[in-house]
């Protein structure tokens, strides 16, 4: 089947120790400006940009409906300064607690070091801006550090369009020189990562398990398998993308 050149992993629940502290950040900035939503519901989307989701709440509240499919496709300039005040009110709330409190998901590192080895870049994606993914990069040291080959967000892509778009993917694999999907495996732990990777025709889509999110919250969205862990992957590309 050929080599795998690049893996795009995404950051929190994946990588980064998260427990819901994203959603809970998310959710107490819609709270505070009477966005009508539930954790359940935020938990579910906050895989994408969160101006974006912020958008797709007060455009809900106004009668309009939108499929999570079809997120990024969906432009409303009547509802971006409202959302943008919430999203600012939650990028200092997240990165207060970043700046407290960063640590990687079990395995994290090592599964870097082991791409590296057999000749794998690395690269991260987020449905973060900036200011939050340096505060979680610079925190953690993996750049710094080598263990990460590129680190990009939703503002490295003109629009800030994030996931399930595929162009965060296609960023990487254009600044790391890699030339076929069909040699990059995603990796994340919602909906917005497996959507991702299936637009971007990945050769790999994976799915981390959370212990906060039902495997049918994950399950349901196309995928090519599903693992316990990131600390899983090196295994999973030995049987399965290296045969």
């Amino acid at each position: 089947m050929g080599k795998i050149s690049m893996v795009m992993f995404d950051l929190s629940g994946t990588t980064v120790q998260d427990d819901v502290r994203v959603r809970d950040c998310l959710y107490k900035a819609a709270q505070e400006f009477n966005l009508d939503t539930t954790l359940e519901e935020i938990h579910l989307h906050q895989g994408m940009n969160k101006i974006h989701l912020y958008q797709f709440l007060i455009a809900r509240s106004r009668g309009k409906k939108i499929d999570v499919k079809d997120f990024e496709k969906f432009k409303d300039p009547e509802t971006l300064e409202e959302a943008e005040k919430v999203f600012d009110r939650y990028s200092k709330i997240m990165i207060d607690h970043y700046k407290k409190e960063v640590r990687e998901m079990p395995g994290a590192s090592d599964t870097f070091r082991w791409c590296h080895k057999h000749g794998i870049k690395v690269a991260t994606d987020t449905g973060f801006h900036h200011n939050v993914t340096s505060t979680i990069i610079d925190g953690l040291g993996w750049l710094r550090d080598g263990l990460v080959d590129l680190s990009c967000d939703v503002e490295d892509i003109p629009g800030e369009i994030g996931r399930p778009a595929p162009f965060m993917i296609y960023y990487a694999m254009t600044k790391l020189n890699i030339q076929s999907v069909h040699e990059v495996i995603k990796i994340g732990d919602t909906s917005a990562d497996m959507l991702e990777g299936y637009n971007a025709g990945c050769r790999g889509v994976v799915g981390v398990l959370s212990e906060t999110r039902p495997i049918t919250a994950l399950g349901k969205y196309w995928h090519t398998h599903l693992i316990e862990s990131v600390a899983d992957l090196p295994e999973l590309i030995l049987t399965e993308f290296l045969k």
